[in-house]
């Protein structure tokens, strides 16, 4: 006998994530730039920080770049909340503003982006915020240094402490 009753499908919860992100680019539209992306991950009071040395980009390509970096380490699907100080990511990909330029940092951002939920918010950048200046600071020094530091990262983790309290470690998702 075959039962009619259809059975629900266990699926755990959709993970809420916070992301600060933050790009720089030290002599920024000359031969000599040094750029660096950063993000700071967030996830029920547990930070990582993830850094790329991006060496000649601009200060716009180095933030569509934090953006696509922090969303490129998580490892499942989840809904996202991106901080970043670039009204240029912002207003982009809420799709105020054109894409005239950059379209294969613009491609990278919107495959990273593709199997998350994402919610953009504009976070005033040099204001006092803990988490994005912990973003800015690790950015400018991993620019500057020409590579990425694990010490930079994770001063950048210190800094920040412990936000966003819960009961999970999420140390399965990034």
């Amino acid at each position: 006998m075959v039962s009619s009753e259809v059975q629900p499908l266990s699926r755990r919860p959709v993970k809420l994530v916070t992301i600060f992100c933050d790009g720089s680019s030290l002599g920024n539209g000359r031969e000599a730039t040094r750029a660096a992306a950063v993000a700071l991950l967030g996830y029920q009071g547990l930070w990582r920080a993830f850094g790329n040395y991006l060496g000649n980009a601009t200060n716009q390509q180095a933030e569509i770049a934090a953006a696509a970096l922090g969303l490129e380490a998580l490892k499942e699907p989840c809904r996202v909340t991106v901080h970043t100080d670039s009204r240029y990511v912002i207003e982009t990909m809420k799709g105020n503003f054109r894409r005239k330029t950059n379209h294969d940092w613009w491609k990278r951002l919107d495959e990273a982006t593709s199997r998350h939920q994402v919610d953009w918010q504009w976070s005033q950048g040099h204001a006092g915020h803990v988490i994005q200046e912990a973003a800015d600071r690790a950015a400018r020094k991993i620019a500057a240094l020409g590579h990425v530091e694990p010490a930079v990262l994770q001063d950048a983790v210190d800094r920040i402490g412990v936000i966003e309290p819960g009961d999970d470690d999420g140390s399965d998702l990034f």
